[in-house]
């Protein structure tokens, strides 16, 4: 496979890689990736998809703010284990939102703190897993720009 030479240091190059229906070859800096859909989706399931990454984004944004901090804190947390998954949910089964047949993302993440930790620290903790940058993102307003390369 032929990647573009255009240059990647500060980009994510992401194209069809022939290896199946929906597989996809992922180069950020010097690590290339591999994503695809499962097979239930009609995929050859040769990597993680498209949701998994994002999923992938926040669990790793999430440890390395919670570690970040612990570490500043001086707090004596050993190990940190964040857990996620996705589905779409009606809107109306999550409160606040008008009466609908509309489906919502829903992410649940379920954050695992290791140490001999207070409640106090654990609160904080968990406090502190909500302000990641990621998390802020995918809570925020986006604005995608998208234009035709050649």
């Amino acid at each position: 496979m032929n990647m573009t030479t255009e240059n990647v240091m500060n980009n994510i190059l992401v194209q069809e890689s022939e290896k199946g229906k929906f597989a996809q070859q992922v180069v950020i800096r010097n690590h290339t990736l591999e994503a695809d859909e499962p097979i239930s989706n009609g995929g050859n399931d040769l990597g993680p998809s498209p949701y998994d990454f994002l999923l992938t984004a926040l669990g790793c944004c999430t440890s390395m703010t919670v570690r970040m901090y612990a570490d500043l804190k001086k707090i004596p947390l050993k190990n940190i284990i964040v857990r996620l998954t996705h589905e779409k949910v009606y809107a109306k089964d999550c409160g606040g939102f008008e009466e609908t047949q509309s489906k919502i993302d829903s992410i649940q993440r379920k954050i695992t703190l290791e140490g001999e930790l207070s409640e106090e620290q654990c609160a904080k903790l968990l406090e502190i897993a909500n302000k990641c940058p990621v998390h802020r993102t995918l809570t925020s307003k986006i604005l995608i720009n998208t234009v035709l390369g050649g």
